[in-house]
């Protein structure tokens, strides 16, 4: 039951809410170890986990504006900034990936994606069960091949999102659940008469 509970239970950390420490090189890989039961058909391990933290979060900054200045070359000062200021929201970022394997006789880049989030999972519950908090966050940087490129990713490969991780500044609200009736549906449909 603790283990329900604690899948009822998880949330995000938005980024205002985190700050230092993060966990230490240790506690990552007792993190990240849950990832390894994802379930993953043809034990591909498709997953790869990108550890930026300290300086690399500024040479992440750099590398979304250089991926947007290649989009917009108009950006603006400002917007710029932004890009270079997000890896810095929190004192560690992990970019989860899927490598795909194409042409795998069993195994489809849809289900080596799916591996991959289920690892991603587990690392997020890992994190909800430990003295830390994060968040997945994802947006056009997490789709662009220039990003993938500077991340060691071919452009086949998929970003899974940038886990934003550190100890949690104070509580963040709360939100309401969606019930899960509303998402159920009988099939084949039940027949009148």
């Amino acid at each position: 039951m603790d283990l329900i509970h604690t899948l009822k239970n998880r949330r995000s950390t938005g980024v205002g809410y985190l700050t230092d420490p993060a966990p230490s090189d240790a506690e990552l890989n007792e993190l990240l170890t849950p990832a390894m039961s994802a379930p993953d058909h043809g034990a591909i391990r498709p997953w790869r986990f990108k550890i930026i933290r300290g300086e690399s979060r500024h040479h992440l900054g750099r590398l979304f504006e250089k991926a947007r200045r290649v989009d917009k070359p108009d950006a603006t000062e400002d917007e710029l900034e932004t890009l270079r200021q997000k890896p810095l929201r929190a004192p560690l970022v992990i970019a989860i990936c899927a490598e795909i394997r194409e042409g795998h006789p069993k195994v489809p880049p849809v289900e080596q994606i799916i591996a991959a989030g289920c690892a991603t999972q587990n690392i997020l519950l890992a994190i909800h069960a430990s003295p830390y908090a994060g968040v997945l966050l994802t947006g056009w940087m997490a789709h662009h091949d220039l990003v993938k490129e500077g991340l060691g990713l071919a452009s086949k490969d998929v970003i899974i999102g940038f886990l934003h991780l550190g100890s949690q500044k104070e509580e963040p609200r709360i939100k309401k659940r969606a019930d899960v009736a509303t998402y159920l549906e009988r099939w084949p449909a039940p027949t009148g008469g």
